[in-house]
């Protein structure tokens, strides 16, 4: 029987995010491994409208299936602090403890689901990534900390993006020997080998906007350093491209009106996959500004690294940034909250094309080596089979497939 897993996210692709899309790359290539993986989250589509930012917003409940990883998106009816009302996640989380898992694997911060497990028996060998800390929202995070610490506790392995964020987070320290780094890792493919459409909308943003071109890609909010990248725009040259969006944005846009760059400010808003490849290419170099951990890792910059460009991040302590892009490897780390350092880089890089190149391999190299998906889905197999040798499993294979079935209606 192959090894029976079950991802436990906030959201699936294509909604947008770098937890979103690790989730989905890791999934397909458990599949890939022979795996038998599920993934159970919430919708975030209202109709063709992205819901996950509105209070009030209902979507529905679907089930699909993406590349052999079975997907149930629980409908919504609102969000309060990151907490999502969905009535019917209760019985999704039966029917897969009935039909049997051999992995429940938690991709955390995630208030919701902790709070629907905690109303349920264990089932299943738990293991959880700790893809950051809470670390702004200090209402969210009194409330959160003693479920998140209950469930830690409960986990046979805790995982992290990084060895570096480790060090720094409290709820990792925790939990000791348990805490284990297990990098993010992409589908190389569409970067490497772009398609002729994604190199047609490269050349048109070249055209449109000359260069050097300078990239943000993410959502655009408090942690991402955007403020401080719409400063370094006012003493760098070229224009700054941003793909995303978020609560940030009409705070951003007015920044740039006071610093009179609002003209050198691309907002690109929501790109496609093909799109996104093309901006990539494009770019003279990817700006990764963060300042703050609840940037835990920067799968972007993983992205940008397989398409050959040279990255300009910063050092936040304790947080994997710096870990994924490499000074003086795949590109230059700069201090945090210093946009003089971020328009001084972005000048070298615009004035020296051999660096440029020289990075860009390097890069290339870095994610093949290290962020590829294929080792990320080895290592992750391997760590479930420590946990499964363990004394964590909260109930036995046999008990899992001969326990007594529960209703959906019991939920």
């Amino acid at each position: 029987m192959p090894l029976r897993i079950c991802h436990l996210g906030k959201f699936y692709p294509p909604a947008r995010g770098g937890i979103e899309s690790h989730t989905q790359t890791l999934a397909r290539a458990q599949v890939a491994l022979g795996a038998d993986v599920r993934v159970v989250c919430v919708n975030h589509d209202m109709g063709g409208v992205d819901a996950t930012w509105r209070i009030i917003a209902s979507t529905p409940s679907v089930e699909e299936v993406d590349e052999g990883v079975r997907v149930t998106r629980v409908g919504r009816h609102a969000s309060f602090s990151r907490f999502d009302v969905c009535p019917s996640l209760f019985s999704a989380l039966w029917r897969i403890r009935r039909e049997g898992v051999d992995i429940v694997h938690v991709h955390a911060p995630n208030p919701t689901i902790f709070s629907a497990l905690s109303l349920m028996p264990p089932f299943g060998t738990l293991v959880v990534t700790h893809h950051a800390d809470v670390v702004k929202q200090r209402v969210l995070l009194k409330a959160y900390r003693p479920v998140e610490s209950f469930f830690y506790s409960r986990a046979a392995l805790v995982l992290s993006t990084s060895d570096d964020y480790i060090g720094g987070s409290e709820a990792l320290l925790r939990v000791g020997s348990k805490a284990k780094a297990l990098p993010l890792g992409i589908d190389r493919t569409p970067f490497a080998e772009p398609t002729p459409r994604a190199r047609a909308f490269a050349e048109k943003l070249r055209a449109e906007h000359g260069s050097p071109l300078w990239l943000s890609v993410g959502r655009v909010i408090y942690y991402k350093g955007l403020d401080v990248a719409v400063d370094a725009l006012s003493q760098a040259p070229g224009k700054l491209l941003i793909v995303g969006s978020g609560p940030m944005e009409t705070e951003l846009r007015q920044r740039a009106e006071r610093r009179g760059v609002a003209d050198r400010l691309v907002w690109l808003g929501r790109l496609d996959d093909e799109e996104l490849v093309g901006a990539y290419l494009a770019a003279t170099a990817l700006w990764f500004p963060s300042n703050g951990r609840g940037e835990g890792f920067g799968l972007t910059q993983v992205e940008a690294m397989a398409s050959g460009l040279p990255v300009i991040n910063t050092h936040v302590p304790h947080s994997g940034v710096a870990y994924v892009s490499r000074d003086g490897v795949s590109g230059i780390t700069i201090p945090m909250n210093d946009p003089a350092a971020l328009a001084a880089a972005s000048h070298r890089l615009a004035a020296d094309p051999d660096l440029r190149r020289q990075l860009g391999e390097r890069a290339r190299e870095r994610a093949a080596a290290e962020f590829d998906e294929r080792v990320m889905a080895s290592r992750s197999l391997a760590y479930y089979a420590e946990a499964l040798g363990g004394t964590h499993s909260t109930d036995g294979p046999a008990a899992r497939r001969a326990g007594p079935p529960v209703s959906d209606a019991s939920a």
